[in-house]
């Protein structure tokens, strides 16, 4: 399916929780988050819906995102359900890997390919810092867990809040050199004053190669993360929700005051 701009929309990010076992400085306020009440998160039926009519459209690509995807009961079944769609190809997920020793082996088989790990130092003492008391270890064993298991390549996403941390950056290089991992830096976005820029070792935030779609845990197919712009598709019905999302996608970000990275999906 081609937008308006003859860009290839054939991406499905899906956020399929709002809740998150850390509690990222750069992600959510230090008092907490107003939770969805369970009933206004899709059920998985409602998520293959909306995935069987993205295939339709051309979507062949789909990522499961959170919150934090291990969080949600039953992800393996999910998984395992999108997978079964026919006309998915490639089913990825990103997680923050503090479950995912627990995880991996039934991810694979269930049909996960591979997966990208949110890591933004090696450093135990920061680590626990900037996610409000993570552990590292529980990181590096999910690491080596989805390597074992063949969930690959993993990618590292790894965030850059100013120039005073290129150290960090280094090491977080260093350590991916050194086991095999693909590393991706993200410099800090905010959404409401539209600060975003292009994903160093990747292509998110080249708005003109935008091939994505974003589906939140309440509904909403948003065709930009830093835009306004949402098509519920409770309220609107799948198809129409998917194709006003896909017919309404802006050719540039700008800003989102409606939402925040915990509960889009990033």
């Amino acid at each position: 399916m081609l937008d308006r701009f003859n860009r290839e929309i054939n991406y499905l990010r899906i956020s399929v929780t709002d809740r998150c076992n850390l509690r990222c400085t750069y992600c959510m306020p230090e008092d907490g988050i107003k939770m969805l009440k369970h009933d206004e998160i899709l059920s998985f039926d409602e998520i293959i819906e909306v995935i069987k009519t993205g295939v339709k459209y051309g979507v062949n690509k789909v990522r499961v995102t959170g919150g934090e995807p291990l969080v949600r009961k039953g992800i393996v079944d999910l998984v395992r359900m999108i997978w079964s769609v026919e006309g998915v190809k490639d089913l990825s997920m990103t997680t923050n890997a503090i479950l995912l020793a627990k995880y991996t082996n039934d991810l694979k088989k269930a049909g996960l390919q591979r997966i990208n790990i949110s890591m933004d130092t090696i450093n135990p003492e920061k680590f626990n810092q900037v996610s409000r008391g993570g552990d590292i270890a529980a990181v590096f064993a999910g690491i080596e867990a989805a390597k074992r298991a063949g969930l690959t390549p993993i990618k590292i996403n790894c965030v850059l809040w100013d120039a005073s941390e290129d150290r960090n950056a280094e090491e977080v290089a260093d350590y991916c050199k050194q086991n095999d991992l693909q590393v991706r830096f993200i410099h800090q976005m905010n959404l409401s004053t539209g600060e975003f820029s292009v994903v160093e070792g990747g292509d998110g935030g080249n708005c003109s190669k935008c091939n994505r779609l974003r589906l939140t845990a309440a509904g909403d197919i948003k065709p930009c993360l830093f835009s306004d712009l949402s098509y519920n598709v409770r309220t609107l019905g799948v198809e129409e929700a998917f194709t006003q999302a896909a017919g309404n996608k802006p050719k540039a970000g700008t800003y989102n005051k409606s939402g925040d990275f915990y509960n889009i999906g990033g």
